[in-house]
């Protein structure tokens, strides 16, 4: 039997590249609905392409430009309509904040959510976890550094764990000085070296806030403290992130940067099938470098770090403000290091508390974009 697949934000970097997956496996999976913001062009090639039952739009769509017996479902809650109907796998690749509503409802099905959204589990917290222990539902990452951490895991006991490593490109700046990074241009935040990601996404890479999302992600996914992980700079992006046991051995998770890898292994876990990717050829020589991330000059891990361990709504805020103060900047009405000035004045006007519901997330999120706004104004 095919397994059904659901994939929430089709036409976007890892959806699209899902589809490439799907198709290769085509004898493996079937693709039963698909989802996006906008009636585009893309989704419409999509859905001619791959026939699924089910298409989600959250801006309204004309039935008309899709395959006949297809059920479309739009509006501000469509994605949450599509995660909601029962699959073998949903992949989760809606972008930023907005992904929490559709996780609780594909989790609300059981099975296996394949996810590509850090903020949804640095936001959710709790909830998620109640949620997935309640249906019975498991998460898989699609993330490459999440699932090079999913896969080392595999190798030792939990209780052998010393700690998670994280490796981060370093963006376009690593090597740049504070006073450097100042005058930074758009265009220059989002020239990334490696990856060919979203504008978000690879602003997030070049401030590494992506990075301090992640760590956060990492505790929410394996249930490991703040103690417990760290992060190094590996220019290269070869080995993808490792695990140190206690006996002081190292595993690590070595392939050429490629999302097409962790998506198929988020699909067809926990077996192995050839892929899309082309093979680390190890007899080449690799020059593999490894830096201490600096936390004076990339302040977004160290903000990380401390709402990690405050919790009480501080990841929330710190995901939130850090939203908004991308928004400021790609209006050009701050500047690059101020995105982190932002994202602690959010943070020290917040007062910690617990977080029990979807209401005091969104509480904590609202919060954290106003209080950017009025930073920002007082700025002026």
């Amino acid at each position: 039997m095919k397994k059904t697949v659901l994939v929430l934000g089709s036409t976007g970097s890892i959806g699209t590249q899902t589809l490439e997956v799907l198709k290769k496996l085509e004898d493996q999976f079937t693709l039963l609905g698909i989802s996006a913001d906008h009636d585009s062009e893309k989704l419409r090639d999509q859905a001619r392409e791959f026939q699924p039952k089910y298409i989600a739009c959250r801006e309204k769509a004309d039935p008309a430009f899709y395959p006949s017996g297809t059920e479309l479902m739009t509006g501000e809650k469509a994605s949450e309509q599509l995660a909601g109907i029962k699959a073998d796998i949903t992949v989760l690749a809606i972008s930023g904040f907005a992904a929490l509503k559709p996780l609780l409802a594909a989790i609300g099905n059981g099975g296996r959510i394949a996810i590509a959204n850090k903020e949804s589990l640095v936001c959710g917290g709790e909830l998620v976890q109640t949620a997935l222990e309640r249906y019975r539902a498991h998460l898989v990452p699609i993330d490459s550094e999440q699932s090079a951490l999913f896969q080392c895991l595999q190798n030792g006991r939990r209780e052998e764990v010393k700690r998670l490593i994280l490796t981060a490109s370093g963006g376009p700046f690593f090597r740049k000085t504070r006073e450097e990074l100042k005058n930074v241009s758009l265009d220059e935040a989002l020239a990334h070296p490696t990856w060919k990601m979203g504008k978000k996404i690879t602003l997030d890479s070049a401030t590494l806030f992506n990075k301090g999302l992640e760590v956060i992600e990492a505790s929410r996914l394996f249930g490991f403290g703040a103690d417990q992980i760290g992060v190094l700079i590996h220019p290269q992006s070869i080995v993808h992130s490792m695990v140190e046991y206690k006996d002081s051995s190292v595993i690590a998770n070595l392939a050429v940067p490629d999302m097409r890898l962790p998506i198929q292994y988020a699909l067809t876990y926990p077996e192995r099938v050839p892929s899309l990717t082309n093979p680390l050829d190890l007899g080449t020589a690799h020059d593999l470098q490894f830096y201490p991330a600096d936390e004076s000059r990339f302040g977004a891990l160290k903000l990380a770090f401390d709402a990690l361990r405050t919790e009480g709504g501080c990841p929330i805020v710190y995901n939130g403000a850090n939203e908004r103060a991308a928004e400021l900047f790609f209006d050009h009405q701050i500047s690059f290091l101020q995105i982190e000035d932002c994202v602690k004045a959010a943070l020290d006007a917040y007062l910690p508390h617990a977080i029990s519901s979807i209401d005091d997330i969104m509480e904590a999120d609202a919060f954290s974009r106003r209080a950017v706004s009025a930073y920002v104004e007082r700025l002026r």
